[in-house]
């Protein structure tokens, strides 16, 4: 899996908002009701979400994230490595209940 095809996959969902869509960075708002559709297309793309998690994140991840806003109860992220790159996925609901953010971020190892 690669992030171009992560984000062009991702870009077919009803955005609220889009506020980036760079070669290594997408960040948009979406709406409630398509949440479920995307949660299980990130699934069968990076696999099961590493936080929540009852284990604790590697310490070099733990960093990144909260280089990116960090991570808090009720927030989702996913994480996948390869040989040359990490893409992280991260879900963070607004209070509102409606909304939620998306930010996927491509790293190079």
């Amino acid at each position: 899996m690669d992030f171009s095809s992560l984000r062009k996959n991702i870009k077919t969902f009803n955005f609220e908002a889009l506020r980036a869509d760079c070669d290594n960075f997408f960040e948009a708002v979406i709406v409630q009701h398509e949440m479920e559709k995307l949660s299980l297309q990130l699934k069968d793309m990076m696999g099961e979400p590493v936080f929540p998690s009852k284990s604790r994140l590697p310490y070099k991840l733990q960093e990144t994230v909260n280089g990116l806003g960090g991570i808090m109860p009720g927030q989702t992220l996913y994480y996948k490595t390869s040989d040359t790159d990490s893409i992280l996925a991260m879900l963070w609901p607004w209070k509102d209940g409606l909304r939620t953010t998306i930010k996927i971020i491509q790293q190079d190892k």
